[in-house]
């Protein structure tokens, strides 16, 4: 758990409830407690000479005006240190109390990019500061310093929403399957542990969105347009498969996490939820009211580089509750995933027995493992196909060499797959032309062009073509392209 803890004060009480919480942890941890507080004595500075303008006639003679610089510089410039020193002697005296040592940090500058430079300046694996400070009035949702180093630091956050310490309460992680929400799922599993909080965990699918989008589509559409977009297949699809599909899915991931935590010695309470993600969660929190909701920073549709996801970036503003953001990764065994969310179908469990036994767990670990970084919830014949294009026949030869096994029993490009397509014994493979080779570099992304190349090939083998022509790629390819949208 977390060894170093950093907290930005202000005495506000948030701030003051945030370094009970500190204090708390640390006491389980051993962690060191670091406090720190800006003061800016160059912005009142700069601020006291742009109003010397505004000053009465007898304060802007030159000499009065040098005198009061002077006194101004040197107030505010003391001043502020000895008020910083006070904020800190506050947070001294609360480790005092708890039998801890905590150490002390003044800064000068710009509060939130001083705060963020220091954090990033040391090794500090959890920030822990109120959601709103001493500017808070009735309609603030978050302090902007708290967004401005949210958005900017690497560890994890804490931020403070309760100023009254409180027993009840659990502490709430919410899942989307993104190594994010596994990560955020074992740090409250180990926070439960250190607090004596039970855990639960949530999962939100939104099965609303493609009625809305269904609907807006159909009033733009026209009669040609819906006919090309096979509208009404389309929205049937979306109503029959994909919506239960979403439920399945979601409901795997929460599996998946309350199999996480019996191995932790921890049992998860799970919900599943319908709508939008921090619509409900918002909700949930009002209902439950947990004493903490663990949230990654990111969720699984965010790209790499985004700072907060929109379902948490929503949930900073607006819940009630604290709300801890995780920084850390974490992905569940293949094993788990694969128990709980995908399945095979008769063909590809057939072509797994035609594999020798000593090798089939392997590669049923492997097909497993592709399946899912690409997305797949069912194995079929074509999952394995691409998985056995992207292993170079040299790889499988020298890994069959290591472990004594037949280099046909794995498979890979060019290789007696057992996992491959029957083929009548001793027929050469079909041969590509020039300009069939030419016609398939075109097709893009690369990904595509394998997949296609696959299918070319067996339909060159189901038509008994020992030449595989450009009309060929050509009529393969628009299929392909067809059926993957």
């Amino acid at each position: 758990m977390y060894k170093s803890i950093y907290l930005p004060l202000d005495n506000s009480a948030h701030s003051l409830a945030g370094v009970d919480i500190a204090i708390a942890l640390a006491r389980q941890t051993g962690a060191q407690l670091t406090g720190s507080h800006v003061y800016a004595a160059k912005l009142h500075d700069r601020r006291f000479r742009q109003m010397e303008g505004g000053l009465p006639e007898p304060y802007k003679k030159e000499d009065k005006l040098v005198e009061q610089r002077e006194v101004h510089d040197d107030l505010i410039t003391r001043g502020l240190s000895v008020i910083s020193d006070s904020y800190l002697d506050v947070f001294d005296a609360r480790c005092q109390a708890a039998g801890l040592a905590g150490r002390r940090v003044n800064l000068e500058g710009k509060n939130w990019q001083a705060l963020v430079n220091d954090i990033g300046a040391g090794d500090y694996d959890l920030v822990v500061m109120g959601a709103l400070g001493l500017g808070t009035v009735s309609h603030s949702q978050i302090g902007s310093v708290c967004e401005r180093v949210s958005r900017r630091i690497g560890c994890d956050l804490l931020t403070v929403r309760e100023t009254t310490p409180r027993e009840d309460g659990a502490i709430v992680v919410a899942l989307d399957g993104s190594p994010q929400s596994y990560g955020g799922l074992m740090t409250a599993i180990e926070l439960a542990k250190l607090v004596g909080r039970p855990v639960e965990a949530v999962a939100v699918f939104d099965p609303h969105f493609h009625y809305v989008a269904f609907n807006s589509i159909a009033k733009v559409l026209s009669t040609e347009a819906a006919k090309i977009f096979r509208f009404e297949e389309q929205e049937k699809l979306h109503e029959e498969i994909i919506d239960s599909g979403l439920a399945k899915i979601y409901q795997g991931h929460l599996d998946v996490a309350a199999r996480l935590a019996r191995e932790q010695g921890v049992e998860l309470k799970t919900t599943l939820l319908a709508g939008k993600s921090f619509d409900q969660l918002l909700g949930f929190i009002k209902e439950t009211k947990p004493w903490l909701m663990v949230l990654g920073r990111i969720g699984v549709h965010s790209e790499a580089g985004m700072d907060l996801g929109s379902a948490t970036e929503n949930l900073l503003r607006l819940a009630d509750c604290n709300l801890l953001l995780s920084a850390r990764c974490f992905e569940p065994p293949i094993e788990h995933i694969a128990e709980t969310t995908m399945s095979w179908t008769d063909e590809a469990e057939a072509r797994m027995l035609r594999i020798p036994d000593f090798a089939r767990g392997m590669a049923r670990k492997s097909i497993i493992k592709h399946a899912a970084k690409e997305g797949h919830t069912i194995v079929t014949s074509d999952v394995i196909d691409s998985l056995m294009a992207t292993i170079p026949q040299g790889a499988v030869n020298r890994h069959a060499d290591k472990n004594g096994i037949p280099p046909e029993s794995l498979g890979g490009a060019g290789s007696k797959c057992p996992f491959a397509p029957r083929q009548d014994q001793g027929s050469a493979g079909p041969q590509w032309d020039a300009a069939a080779l030419t016609r398939l570099q075109s097709i893009e992304p690369a990904s595509l062009r394998e997949h296609a190349k696959l299918r070319i090939e067996k339909m060159a083998l189901r038509q008994g073509a020992k030449i595989i022509t450009e009309e060929l790629v050509e009529s393969a390819s628009r299929a392909v392209v067809e059926m993957l949208g």
